[in-house]
């Protein structure tokens, strides 16, 4: 069966970006506005990641940003794009999304990944196991789910608040190893395509062929990320895109910094072979007025048979990045 973008959910990839100038507080206010106005404008979900030690992004405490934003919402979903387990206690983990599940019932998603979301220094200001291995995640998140279950007579180890309570958890990644780990415990997975799409279409195609039912989902679900840049007018969201690919260009150089101002023209700015990287890196990258972006969309559904999209966006001023979610919500009721 084919899918229409118009019957496709929504959602909200959110890194909580700043851009130069701009105080880590207003980031963080920014998003509230943002949560706030994706509710109105009929998105599923609104997730925040988890990255350290990144200049220009501030989504370091998931879970903090999390509370935050549920706070200030009243229907929208709130959860992790991801919480990185390995740099966690499970049972830490279990007892914070335990209390937000808590605080607003039927609310809170908890997506689960096995990067970093750092670079090698920092992971070990983590604390975190620098020889950890995809089999160390399976035990973490089979550690993780049982705090969920209800609390046994006599259990020593209990998540309070946590155990007894329903969350639905999903698998991140941007591997067939994420795929095949997804499919063996009947989890949601959601492919991380708006930064590392090369694995795509693999990973959904594994992902669907070894799905086993579980008690948690009994038939695959596969949510797609995507980057998108809408505007007014083609012309216009060119010209914004210049903030992202500039900020990839910071990364492909390691030196990453607060978002840039738009630009007219990359062209002396990077190398060819820069180009093509980063072209690779966003090869899901729509970018567009209403029509193009709508189109972009319909055309990754196509592909992919996703059950949903969610959207990760830069932008140098907070009131384009609105105004892009705004059109992408338009693009979906045309």
């Amino acid at each position: 069966m084919n899918k229409k973008l118009a019957n496709t959910p929504l959602s909200v990839l959110d890194l909580v970006p700043y851009a130069q100038g701009v105080a880590i507080a207003q980031a963080l206010a920014n998003s509230r506005v943002l949560a706030q106005r994706a509710e109105e404008w009929g998105f599923k979900r609104y997730w925040i990641a988890e990255h350290h030690n990144l200049d220009g992004i501030a989504s370091s405490a998931t879970v903090v940003v999390m509370g935050h934003i549920a706070d200030h919402t009243k229907t929208i979903r709130v959860g992790s794009g991801g919480i990185m387990l390995p740099n966690h206690a499970p049972l830490v983990v279990a007892e914070q999304i335990g209390t937000l599940e808590s605080l607003h019932p039927g609310r809170i998603d908890l997506g689960l990944g096995r990067a970093p979301g750092t670079d090698a220094l920092t992971m070990r200001a983590l604390r975190r196991n620098q020889g950890g291995r995809g089999e160390e995640f399976d035990e973490q998140v089979a550690e993780l789910v049982s705090y969920f279950e209800p609390a046994q007579p006599g259990q020593a180890v209990k998540a309070i608040p946590g155990a007894g309570i329903d969350v639905p958890v999903w698998i991140l990644g941007s591997s067939l190893w994420s795929a095949h780990f997804a499919a063996a415990i009947g989890r949601p997975y959601a492919f991380a395509s708006h930064f590392a799409p090369d694995d795509l279409m693999e990973a959904l195609e594994v992902y669907r062929a070894e799905f086993k039912p579980s008690a948690a989902l009994k038939e695959p679900y596969v949510m797609v990320g995507v980057p998108a840049i809408a505007a007014e007018t083609d012309e216009k969201a060119n010209f914004l895109s210049t903030s992202l690919l500039q900020r990839w260009l910071g990364m492909v150089r390691n030196k990453r910094g607060p978002t840039m101002p738009p630009v007219e023209s990359m062209e002396g700015l990077w190398s060819a072979g820069e180009q093509e990287a980063i072209a690779s890196r966003l090869a899901l990258l729509v970018v567009g007025g209403l029509q193009r972006v709508g189109e972009g969309l319909q055309q990754i559904i196509d592909a992919t048979q996703a059950d949903e999209l969610i959207i990760a966006s830069e932008f140098f001023r907070f009131e384009d990045r609105l105004a892009s979610y705004e059109i992408l919500s338009r693009a979906k009721r045309t």
